[in-house]
């Protein structure tokens, strides 16, 4: 896994890219052509970004954009689970062992 800290929400991620480069969000919602508070929904993961976004910010920051591509996409795996707590890891647990059932049919 990369250095890129999959226990952080898509959200946080972008913010930590950006803070630790010292940039403020005017600078990079200009560099990305997206307005600043777009950016800043994005960041406190009350917008999602779409796939074109992911793209752009991965360049800007130079960074996998399939790893944030794997952040945004385990934030929706988990908010959907969070509905209901009560079964999160059985939910997750049988989601994993479908992902593997799916993967040996597609190559059979």
């Amino acid at each position: 896994m990369s250095k890129m800290g999959f226990e952080r929400t898509f959200g946080d991620t972008i913010k930590k890219l950006r803070e630790e480069k010292k940039l403020t969000l005017r600078t990079v919602a200009e560099a990305l052509e997206i307005d600043t508070s777009m950016l800043g929904k994005i960041e406190k993961n009350s917008r999602k970004p779409t796939k074109s976004f992911i793209e752009k910010i991965s360049k800007y920051f130079s960074v996998s954009d399939k790893d944030l591509l794997i952040s945004f996409l385990s934030d929706e795996v988990v908010y959907q689970v969070l509905g209901d707590e009560d079964y999160a890891d059985q939910v997750l647990k049988v989601a994993e062992e479908k992902v593997e059932y799916i993967r040996n049919q597609k190559s059979s």
